[in-house]
């Protein structure tokens, strides 16, 4: 029980079992010849706790296992759907509820063009699903609000409409050409039937295989938004504990953020106007859907890839492995522009799975330290947090003397929608947008064991002597 309350959800706390297995047969060596015995340890007995059967429920394990060990090679997405656990969610769409009243004017049946609307002996309206369009017009039309909408979990989550209801089973389905990997769907679905790739396997493969740094030296790259995860367990000890795992050192990525600040700032007053480029998800967004404002993006890398980069020129047979809150990330580290400088990418729902593979009680240990990042760089995690740090960069560099900037930081996907509409047509009157795809930023992401909306806390240095970005960028 008290691993359960270490996430939000009962479907993060299987999922985490799935993902404890796995690692620590990988960890033994095991996992091939006893692969087939962790569909009856997460479900044992012969009744099932959610579904129709047993056996259903052990088969929906299974997929969970595939996801857990990298999910489907053939497709490029590292979002996918679990098909067979996707079978519980209403259709969805227009229905009439009973508010229904069969009244005299029946407004509902005279709005719609389709003649989806028909009444049986009690009066009472029904909709013909084969010719509802949609459209809503019979909801608007009704005097009792007897008509409404309802949407599948999935899709209401999903912003941009990259899932819908595909097939005679209506299970959900993705269109990569729209898909972001925010990983949104991940977390709002009800039956945990949307999973993310796990690259956990690789990882402890990669640990193993420095065979404790005789071999190379392999680092983790923590997220700032770590501080508001392992709430059991002090910042300090996190750290230690990832370095029992096997890690060499842990990195924090909040001085890859303090370079993208010092970067992004320069970048900005020498172009006058910037589309950041710090949140992959908002980014492949741009790119699938704004490509005519691609000019206006950063040229720099995210905060992840600027400090992998940094330690890799310095260790090139070094490995490092980025820790976060970010399912979009294992897209970003498969990019061109990217894969030479990280080597994988987990979540902290990972971290806490491999913590646990290896029975690791982080609240144990004696508190580490890492080299601290300025308060600019540790604040990336929240929505604004970049803005700021651009503007402190500005300062910083003596240019806020005939450099205005004008910014907008948007929080989730639906502002990054609004934002981009208006540049795109003229409307928007900002030099620097800041986008983030999940809401409240990195902190909401959809790889947080907890979601929470406390802002980062700044480790490493006393807030009475508190680092600037250039202070900290000198000490690397």
């Amino acid at each position: 029980m008290i691993e359960k309350r270490r996430f939000d959800t009962e479907v993060q706390y299987v999922k985490y079992k799935v993902l404890k297995e796995v690692a620590r047969r990988t960890w033994n060596d095991t996992l091939l010849e006893t692969i087939f015995e962790i569909p009856k340890k997460i479900a044992p007995g012969g009744t099932p706790a959610v579904r129709c059967c047993i056996y259903k429920e052990r088969a929906v394990v299974e997929e969970r296992i595939r996801m857990a060990m990298g999910g489907d090679k053939s497709n490029p997405n590292v979002i996918e759907v679990i098909g067979i656990a996707c079978d519980e969610c209403p259709t969805g769409g227009y229905e009439v509820g009973e508010a229904c009243r069969g009244c005299l004017a029946h407004n509902c049946e005279y709005v719609c063009k389709f003649g989806a609307i028909t009444f049986d002996e009690h009066r009472v309206a029904h909709i013909d699903k084969s010719k509802c369009v949609e459209c809503g017009q019979c909801s608007r039309a009704c005097p009792y609000g007897a008509i409404t909408h309802r949407t599948r979990p999935c899709e209401k989550a999903c912003k941009i409409k990259a899932i819908y209801a595909g097939g005679e089973t209506k299970e959900a389905k993705i269109d990569n050409s729209t898909c972001i990997a925010c990983g949104n769907c991940v977390y709002h679905c009800p039956w945990g039937a949307i999973s993310d790739k796990s690259f956990i396997c690789d990882v402890i493969k990669m640990i193993k295989g420095s065979d404790g740094g005789k071999n190379y030296k392999i680092y983790a790259v923590v997220a700032p938004s770590i501080t508001s995860q392992f709430a059991y367990a002090k910042p300090g000890q996190v750290i230690a504990g990832i370095k029992a795992l096997g890690f060499t050192d842990v990195i924090e990525a909040a001085l890859g953020a303090d370079m993208v600040a010092d970067e992004e700032s320069r970048e900005l007053v020498e172009k006058g106007s910037l589309i950041s480029s710090c949140c992959p998800a908002f980014l492949t967004y741009v790119e699938k859907q704004f490509p005519e404002l691609l000019p206006l993006v950063s040229s720099t890398l995210s905060p992840m890839a600027s400090i992998c980069k940094f330690f890799k020129s310095k260790e090139p047979d070094a490995k490092f492995v980025f820790i976060g809150p970010c399912t979009a990330k294992k897209h970003e580290f498969q990019k061109e522009s990217v894969r030479d400088y990280v080597d994988s990418v987990i979540t902290f729902e990972e971290l806490q799975a491999l913590f646990g593979s290896k029975s690791i009680d982080i609240s144990l240990f004696n508190e580490e330290q890492t080299i601290g990042a300025s308060y600019f760089g540790q604040n990336f995690a929240r929505c604004g947090g970049l803005a700021d740090a651009v503007r402190e960069g500005i300062c910083e560099h003596g240019d806020s003397e005939f450099f205005d900037l004008k910014s907008v930081s948007c929080n989730g996907i639906e502002q990054c929608m609004n934002a981009l509409v208006k540049l795109k047509y003229g409307k928007l009157d900002v030099n620097f947008i800041e986008g983030m795809a999940c809401v409240g930023g990195c902190i909401g992401g959809a790889g947080c064991p907890i979601h929470s909306t406390e802002k980062p806390k700044q480790r490493g240095d006393s807030a009475d002597e508190p680092l600037t970005i250039s202070e900290s960028i000198k000490r690397l």
